[in-house]
């Protein structure tokens, strides 16, 4: 059995904050670069080339990214010989969000209920998922999710009948009516199967996977390839201005499902797909 205690929760959490919103992770930032030589539209690459100067000036003077800095997301997989000590480990989640926003000067994006719209004014509560795994670590993936992307989701209930040419019609309806909304180069993640919840929860999960890491699933991993070339024939592009480079990778999760259901989850991201990752 390990101890942690959870101010050791709180530290981490805030430090990811200011991290994931002020600089990208090393496979993102490769990706980025390698659409500005890959971009065949000369102003899809011009935008590219903007979205890098961006990237450059926030890393430099400790500016956010983008100006929308996200609902926190943390999903937290934590090790069945671990036990906390010092509090609550929800309520030291949510301190390591408040002081990351609030020491971090992020912007507060949270209201406290959906219909009155009172801020918060530290942007907690966050979102948070837990899964238990063996071990005695814990790993933290702290993820901000603006919402320009995340009212670009989706959620399809399909039937058995339509296969993977009905999945395959999901993301791509998805996808072109998200358009330039949800601010282009997209990472696209996609669950499949599970029930109306697990397959939301797995296309979400599944953006915060390296872009260039594909499913070990033969067929998953062809899926995934395919649409990544059918969503960048859609001429979208960067900006949602036009050229080749509409997404950097779509992401696909797949988990059992009912006889009588087909469950598909698209969760898009912009251009940044803002995510930071530690293990204690």
């Amino acid at each position: 059995m390990r101890t942690i205690d959870v101010a050791e929760i709180t530290e981490n959490i805030k430090e990811m904050c200011i991290e994931a919103n002020h600089f990208l992770t090393s496979d993102m930032d490769a990706a980025m670069k390698n659409a500005v030589d890959t971009e065949k539209a000369p102003l899809g690459k011009q935008i590219l080339c903007q979205l890098q100067d961006n990237l450059k000036i926030a890393g430099e003077d400790m500016i956010p990214i983008c100006q929308d800095t996200g609902m926190a997301v943390i999903f937290m997989e934590i090790g069945q010989d671990v036990h906390f000590t010092g509090g609550v480990l929800e309520e030291a989640i949510n301190e390591g969000v408040r002081r990351g926003y609030v020491d971090g000067y992020l912007r507060k994006s949270v209201v406290k209920d959906p219909l009155i719209r009172e801020n918060t004014k530290d942007n907690t509560p966050a979102i948070i998922h837990y899964e238990m795994v063996p071990g005695d670590k814990v790993k933290i993936t702290v993820a901000p999710k603006g919402f320009g992307s995340e009212n670009m989701s989706r959620v399809f209930m399909l039937k058995p009948a339509d296969g993977i040419e009905g999945v395959k019609n999901a993301v791509m309806t998805a996808v072109k009516d998200a358009g330039p909304n949800a601010c282009p180069p997209m990472v696209v993640g996609v669950g499949i199967g599970g029930t109306f919840e697990k397959c939301a929860l797995m296309a979400k999960k599944a953006l915060t996977r390296p872009v260039n890491e594909h499913s070990d699933i033969p067929y998953v991993k062809e899926l995934e390839e395919e649409l990544l070339e059918k969503i960048n024939k859609t001429g979208i592009g960067p900006g949602g201005l036009g050229g080749t480079t509409t997404a950097l990778a779509v992401n696909i999760n797949t988990y059992p499902t009912h006889i009588a259901g087909l469950p598909v989850g698209i969760n898009i991201c912009c251009h940044v797909n803002r995510h930071a990752v530690r293990v204690i």
